[in-house]
């Protein structure tokens, strides 16, 4: 029996059904952090925001600081979801907030905010104010680069929400990364420095531009080695992996240079009826050269920490071996109760975000299924283990009786 692919790109406003499709084969990209209920921290978001007012961007008058901060953050206003429960949540977060409509109105919106702030201050103090086109220039551009920054983490955002709801991925960085935030951090402290060391005005913009330049090529040289590291990581997994796992399954096309899911292209089902699905790397939250290999076979994932400073003088055939044997097998298997569940409307919204569910059943004496998903993205140690953790938005539970009917249905274990 053949696993559904999951929901796509439907607007979470409606629960379409799912249809049985064979397993799609591809190699890709992929990383991974720590769980969390934010990709990118507001943290970070805040500091790129301030660091963009130090450069020429901060000429266009005041402001613009205020502008590029809000901006840098006002996509994740759509956390207000949560009110609705982690349900709710799951379903709008990266959402339309996160595409270019969204990026477009948010702008609108930090522009009005600020302009109205400034005339109502203008008009107490007499000075002038920029236009609003290039506040919402400015804002806008804050926006767009926090849509930018979410990108190469794992958890991925809707680009194209609310006409396409597939998620996109670079998959570089991982959720928090501590190196973007001491660059940034440090390049907004030595520019203060500077700055604090002249009385003339001139030449303080010209130090805070200068370590706000500096900053953002250590940015860039950041995600450069991120993505290398990554490449190179998929390189060595497939390499160690070798014949050790089953042929890929029939391929789709090209995936380009970011990674899209929910997959939703039709495949012909393995002549063997088991095949590789996909191999992809996700980075460690403190070394850009450690990654957790995933290796999603048609019925398991098989999950593996690889370093790519050690074991490079080893034997092939010896390094083989190991890695195989120090991997970590879950299983993923789709029986009849497995796909009655994934008719719910909590697993129909988790399978249309999760990149990797692993599918575990139980049935009772009576006939009752339990029927557990949970994204091998976030998953750390035993994933039977979680079962007592009372709130997760990486697991989803739905509970099937014996005629086939749903009785309970939720995020968590």
């Amino acid at each position: 029996m053949q696993r559904p692919a999951r929901v796509p790109h439907q607007s979470p406003r409606r629960a379409p059904r799912y249809r049985e499709r064979a397993p799609c084969g591809y190699i890709s990209k992929s990383e991974t952090g720590t769980p969390h209920t934010q990709p990118m921290d507001n943290l970070t978001h805040t500091l790129f925001g301030l660091t963009l007012a130090r450069t020429p961007l901060g000429r266009v008058g005041r402001g613009t600081t205020v502008a590029l901060v809000l901006a840098s953050n006002v996509p994740d206003i759509d956390f207000v979801a949560a009110a609705g429960g982690p349900m709710k949540y799951l379903e709008w977060h990266r959402g339309p907030t996160h595409g270019a409509l969204g990026v477009a109105g948010l702008g609108l919106v930090v522009a009005g905010l600020v302009s109205l702030g400034l005339r109502k201050w203008d008009n107490a103090t007499a000075k002038r104010h920029p236009s609003f086109l290039w506040l919402w220039i400015v804002a806008t551009v804050g926006a767009t680069c926090h849509i930018l920054m979410d990108v190469p983490t794992s958890y991925g955002t809707r680009l194209l929400s609310p006409f396409d709801w597939h998620w996109f991925a670079e998959d570089w960085l991982p959720i928090v990364d501590v190196y973007l935030l001491a660059i940034l951090s440090a390049g907004l402290w030595i520019g203060r420095r500077a700055a604090a060391a002249t009385p003339d005005l001139a030449a303080i913009r010209r130090a805070r531009e200068r370590s706000a330049a500096i900053a953002l090529l250590f940015v860039a040289m950041n995600y450069g080695l991120r993505a290398t590291a990554h490449r190179q990581a998929l390189v060595q997994a497939s390499e160690l992996f070798g014949s050790l796992l089953p042929r890929p399954c029939a391929s789709l096309p090209d995936r380009g240079l970011i990674d899209r899911w929910p997959v939703d292209h039709e495949a012909a089902p393995s002549v063997s009826g088991r095949c590789l699905v996909e191999i992809a790397a996700m980075p460690s939250f403190l070394s850009p050269f450690r990654w957790l290999v995933i290796a999603r076979v048609s019925d398991a994932y098989q999950l593996h920490h690889l370093d790519l400073l050690a074991g490079g003088g080893a034997d092939s055939r010896v390094r083989r071996n190991v890695f195989w044997s120090a991997s970590r097998r879950y299983p993923d298997i789709w029986t009849a109760a497995v796909f009655q569940a994934a008719t719910a409307r909590a697993a129909q919204t988790f399978l249309g975000f999760s990149r990797f569910p692993a599918a575990r059943s139980f049935v009772d004496h009576e006939g009752r299924a339990t029927v557990r998903w949970t994204d091998m993205r976030f998953a750390t140690g035993d994933i039977g283990s979680q079962r007592a953790r009372t709130r997760d938005l990486f697991t989803v539970t739905v509970h099937v009786n014996a005629k086939g009917t749903v009785e309970q249905e939720g995020l968590g274990p």
